[in-house]
């Protein structure tokens, strides 16, 4: 009985960090789509909405604090499946046509990228996952 107790002290600890391993997992998963997303965005948005997200006069919308990016969701994902002209934000007009990039980034990347303006530039807004970006796209007849 005693060895038994012993053993169970002994093996406390690594039962603990695997649990802990567990309760990591998710913020993981959430960290890597952010950093994925930041590599998307880098690469296809950066040059219009620029590197702080503050977008250009009357050209590209800022991303931060507005009611596209901190809304629906699904409207952000029609966006960039769609692209998008002529919005005003903030008494503002832009008018640089955003290209559709529905058929340039995949379902994972429209997500990620999402996700991270969703999350980045003083926003704070749920994540956009891949269930979601197919969702629109079969409402849309795209899939």
């Amino acid at each position: 009985m005693n060895k038994i107790i012993i053993l169970g002290f002994l093996l406390m600890p690594f039962s603990l960090l695997l649990k802990n391993q567990g309760d990591n997992e998710i913020p993981i998963t959430h960290s890597q789509s952010l950093k994925d997303g930041e590599a998307v965005y880098n690469k296809y948005c950066i040059s219009c909405h620029q590197a702080d997200g503050g977008g250009v006069p009357h050209m590209a919308p800022p991303l931060i604090q507005t009611k596209y990016v901190l809304g629906d969701k699904e409207d952000m994902i029609k966006i960039v499946l769609n692209g998008l002209k002529g919005v005003e934000i903030n008494e503002q007009t832009y008018n640089n046509p955003m290209p559709p990039l529905g058929s340039v980034l995949k379902d994972k990347e429209i997500a990620d990228v999402l996700s991270f303006v969703r999350n980045s530039f003083g926003n704070k807004a749920s994540l956009v996952t891949v269930s979601d970006v197919k969702e629109v796209k079969i409402k849309q007849g795209k899939q």
